[in-house]
């Protein structure tokens, strides 16, 4: 119980912080991992690290596709300018 004391503020610490989508994808991806790990044979700081390299990878995949579709819509803009 008394670890619980030391990880809220930090968590809470973490979300009020201005961190990038990756990071907030490793955080994620961490706590998630780490409570998995935890009721998985007490391995929670190896699944907090798969959880970390997880969350991180997807959280940059959904902004590279974001990014994909913003330019695409961004080019269907200035073709559709262009044949005016």
């Amino acid at each position: 119980m008394t670890k619980y004391v030391y990880i809220i503020p930090m968590i809470l610490a973490l979300g009020s912080a201005n961190i990038t989508a990756a990071q907030a994808g490793c955080v994620k991806g961490a706590v998630v991992g780490g409570v998995a790990g935890h009721f998985a044979h007490h391995h929670a700081v190896m699944g907090a690290i798969a959880g970390c390299a997880v969350g991180h990878h997807i959280a940059v995949e959904k902004k590279r596709e974001e990014e994909q579709q913003r330019q695409g819509a961004h080019d269907a803009g200035h073709n559709a300018q262009g044949t005016h």
